[in-house]
């Protein structure tokens, strides 16, 4: 059976990667500048984090975080009210074959971090980390 070139587990082409971040790039530019016709949209200050495109770079699925972390529900359906006009702006920015079709979701990077912040702040979790250290050291000769 033939393998299909698009499942492998390898992760996003150095295309891809490049793609994904001019794209991310010219968002952000647009977003800042408030060249979108929404009042609602442009008084919200949002982040771009990353962009991720599918291998066919028809697909760029773009992940955004309101300022603050807050009104994150009107900052998406802002993103995906406007989504033709984005696209539009986006494809005078960016010279690609075809502009991707954009698809908006917030970017839980920072949830994660302060998540994992928590971890490493808890007794328990900082205890075997001290005793890991002392681990370390305690076998060297100098």
């Amino acid at each position: 059976m033939a393998k299909n070139r698009f499942s492998s587990t390898a992760g996003p082409s150095q295309r891809q990667l490049r793609v994904g971040e001019v794209i991310r790039r010219a968002l952000s530019d647009i977003l800042n500048r408030g060249d979108i016709h929404d009042p609602d949209l442009n008084r919200l200050s949002v982040t771009v984090g990353e962009v991720r495109t599918s291998p066919d770079l028809k697909i760029a699925t773009v992940y955004v975080m309101p300022l603050g972390g807050q009104h994150r529900d009107e900052a998406i359906a802002g993103l995906k009210r406007n989504k033709g006009e984005l696209r539009r702006l986006l494809s005078k920015e960016v010279v690609l074959k075809n502009a991707p079709d954009l698809r908006f979701q917030i970017d839980e990077t920072f949830d994660r971090m302060d998540h994992t912040r928590e971890l490493f702040a808890r007794d328990e979790v900082r205890r075997d980390l001290d005793d890991e250290d002392e681990d370390d050291g305690a076998g060297e000769e100098r």
